[in-house]
């Protein structure tokens, strides 16, 4: 009987592969849905104030520590924004809002809407990474409805963080760029605040409720 060949294992694996995504029409054209509403914003970047409690007691106990943090500034009108929606309405065969005064009522709520299993985390990252890139916004809240859809947009970052990376040459990395809320982990809400830095908080709807009440 012929004994089985064996052969020495290699002293180094081969490196995995990267995935290669191919990019759809249909989830660039829900990309730039959302950023051209902002058609006209210039790269911004606005400072505020946070405000962390009364520091002191007696007269002194009025005074508020206060820290610069830095968000999203948008430098367009409304009325621009408004006008950049009934556009990208228009395109997208849906019926634009008729005045401006519904949209003023109802406030910037925007929503892309798309079918299961057609790629919307792909696409609400490529958002994000396309709205730093075109107009610098850096602050990002990613709400969820549970752990478990937490959990996989997690995964899902992971899977692509070197795909982004190399399109839109920024670095992505877990809990530096992108991490979990965690009210027990006050300094990273701050540093979430006062970064100058691509932050992206992910949370699930529950744990903000939970802190809410």
């Amino acid at each position: 009987m012929n004994k089985p060949m064996t052969q020495p294992m290699p002293e180094t694996m081969p490196e995995t592969m990267k995935l290669q995504f191919e990019e759809q029409a249909y989830q660039l054209d829900a990309v730039a849905a959302f950023v051209d509403l902002f058609e006209g914003q210039t790269l911004e970047q606005i400072d505020f104030a946070i405000e962390a409690g009364a520091v002191g007691t007696g007269q002194q106990a009025s005074l508020l520590q206060n820290e610069l943090g830095l968000g999203n500034a948008i430098t367009i009108s409304d009325a621009a924004i408004y006008d950049n929606l009934v556009k990208v309405q228009e395109r997208n065969d849906i019926d634009p809002i008729a005045k401006e005064a519904d949209f003023t009522k109802h406030g910037m709520n925007f929503s892309v809407e798309m079918e299961t299993g057609t790629g919307k985390t792909y696409v609400y990252l490529r958002t994000i990474f396309t709205l730093i890139q075109k107009y610098g916004f850096k602050k990002f809240i990613i709400v969820v409805p549970s752990v478990a859809i937490r959990e996989g947009t997690l995964k899902t970052f992971e899977i692509t963080a070197a795909h982004f990376s190399e399109k839109f040459n920024i670095s992505i990395k877990k809990d530096s760029t992108y991490f979990v809320y965690n009210s027990q982990k006050p300094s990273r809400l701050r540093d979430f605040a006062t970064s100058n830095q691509l932050q992206i908080m992910i949370i699930n709807i529950d744990a903000f409720n939970k802190d809410v009440n």
